[in-house]
């Protein structure tokens, strides 16, 4: 929606599809509270004349840039009324298969309807790329991936086991406890990472200097991520790689500490080994740092494993456009202006983490997109 305004802006027509919010509504926990800070939750206009603060304040919402996290029925409410303001001609319908064309691009829509178009530009977010571990993709009727709930109710009285360690997993894990579930968690890792509560004090300037601000965090190398992705893409390729997949991981935030010690059990350094169906329940086998089989029942498992890009697993992505986008480890390689190899075809949000760095998986990076892209495809439509 931020690239759609920028291109209004710009005097240059387009067609949006999508459902507005979508992955916000449907595929993360009603009462979640966002994770970054007021400040870095906005969506940006081209006159950067409605951020989140603004929308707060005409809505007379609690609002704060840093230390009072943003729920996320704030966050759904106010991407809706940036629709309405900045991307009114927003199509509700879905795009059902996008192919190569002779110099062009031919798209069918869930109604049939058929077009062509010069420039396509893909923001699907991660809602097409969950990843399952295969310890537990055999048991389909046991187990789901976080993705797929809005709403807990449904899992009142009942025993839930979510498996991860990051933000999803323990707000999820939070979550469910409050609804009367009897949750546990099995994580990998040998301890939650939680993030540090802002401070309230205004900061030092050697504390400044020491560990800068940013919409990703504190430090350096988060302020670097989110000034310089443009000098992050001419790093080497593993060392981007490896910078996407290590740093700014999902890090539970500090406000959801207290929803879940003392109250949700939680079985840390535990390796999977296996699952199956018994009884109607499932039955989870793990191994622990510690040393010794466990097998843990429960009526249902959640595994809040992430996400992983990958290509192709868009399904509306024929196989002849995907054979001409040049792709490493299944993720397009772009260019300074996130075009892909395939002249007219983009790709921006977390796709494109692999090149312009983690900047691209935070909410913050949208500005820094719609800024660089929707100048280049005007000049390059007017041309």
């Amino acid at each position: 929606m931020a690239l759609a305004a920028h291109l209004r802006a710009h005097g240059m027509p387009f067609r949006i599809f999508g459902q507005p919010m979508h992955s916000w509504r449907t595929q993360m926990p009603e009462g979640m509270l966002l994770k970054s800070e007021g400040f870095a939750s906005s969506i940006s206009d081209p006159d950067d004349s409605f951020p989140l603060a603004r929308f707060c304040a005409e809505r007379n919402i609690p609002y704060a840039d840093i230390g009072l996290p943003v729920p996320i029925g704030t966050f759904i409410d106010y991407g809706m009324e940036f629709q309405r303001r900045y991307v009114p001609e927003l199509e509700t319908r879905l795009l059902r298969h996008l192919a190569p064309g002779d110099g062009d691009f031919g798209l069918r829509l869930d109604d049939g309807e058929t077009f062509r178009a010069k420039q396509v530009v893909v923001a699907v977010g991660v809602g097409h790329f969950p990843f399952l571990p295969r310890e537990l993709a055999v048991l389909p009727t046991h187990v789901s991936h976080s993705s797929e709930h809005s709403a807990l109710g449904a899992f009142r009285d009942r025993d839930v086991i979510v498996v991860g360690a990051g933000a999803s997993a323990v707000d999820l894990a939070a979550l469910l406890h409050q609804q009367g579930a009897r949750v546990r968690l099995v994580a990998r890792r040998r301890s939650i990472d939680f993030h540090a509560p802002p401070e309230q004090r205004r900061r030092r300037l050697s504390e400044r200097l020491r560990a800068p601000r940013s919409g990703l965090g504190l430090g350096w190398r988060s302020r670097l991520c989110e000034d310089a992705p443009l000098l992050f893409r001419v790093m080497p390729r593993d060392f981007r790689h490896r910078v996407v997949q290590r740093h700014l991981g999902p890090a539970p935030g500090w406000f959801v500490r207290e929803q879940v010690e003392g109250h949700v059990p939680m079985l840390l350094g535990a390796r999977l080994l296996g699952a199956e169906a018994h009884n109607g329940t499932a039955v989870l086998r793990i191994a622990q740092d510690a040393g010794g089989e466990q097998v843990l029942e429960a009526e249902h498992i959640i595994a809040a494993t992430g996400y992983r890009v990958d290509l192709r697993r868009l399904d509306f992505a024929s196989p002849e456009l995907l054979a001409r986008v040049e792709m490493v480890e299944h993720t397009p390689v772009l260019s300074s202006r996130f075009e892909t190899s395939l002249p007219g075809l983009f790709f921006i949000g977390p796709a494109a983490a692999n090149c312009f760095g983690p900047l691209m998986r935070f909410a913050c990076g949208n500005r820094f997109v719609a800024r660089r892209v929707a100048p280049y495809m005007a000049r390059t439509a007017r041309r």
